[in-house]
């Protein structure tokens, strides 16, 4: 499966935004998706995944219920809303793919997309 995700761009704190990840090259329904992000100079970081219904999410701690990830398997999509952005939420944005069952956040994906960057100003 390829993804690319897309949607990102400059904001201001407290605005909205949202992240597509498209799919393409395999049955989308079959693949978990996974949302990331890299902050320049830190590591990657995980948050939050959706199973292949979309009827299991897990977060990361630092969401807080800012983010909500859906899917659209009609469109082979995966989406990643924001809310309330703050400037820490800058970073370049990955969607990540994987074909194993959802059981919890720690997964390892096979595959992913070129980022999308997402920054917020103060």
């Amino acid at each position: 499966v390829q993804l690319q995700a897309s949607g990102g761009g400059l904001l201001q704190t407290g605005d909205s935004l949202r992240l597509s990840c498209a799919a393409s090259g395999a049955t989308f329904s079959s693949y978990i998706v996974g949302w990331f992000r890299q902050a320049p100079g830190k590591e990657r970081e995980f948050v939050g995944n959706i199973n292949w219904g979309g009827t299991t999410i897990y977060y990361a701690d630092f969401v807080q219920g800012r983010f909500t990830i859906t899917r659209d398997n009609d469109q082979s999509a995966a989406y990643l809303q924001m809310n309330d952005l703050k400037p820490e939420d800058t970073a370049t944005y990955y969607c990540a793919a994987s074909e194993t069952p959802l059981y919890s956040m720690f997964v390892d994906y096979d595959y992913w997309g070129q980022g999308t960057q997402v920054t917020v100003s103060s």
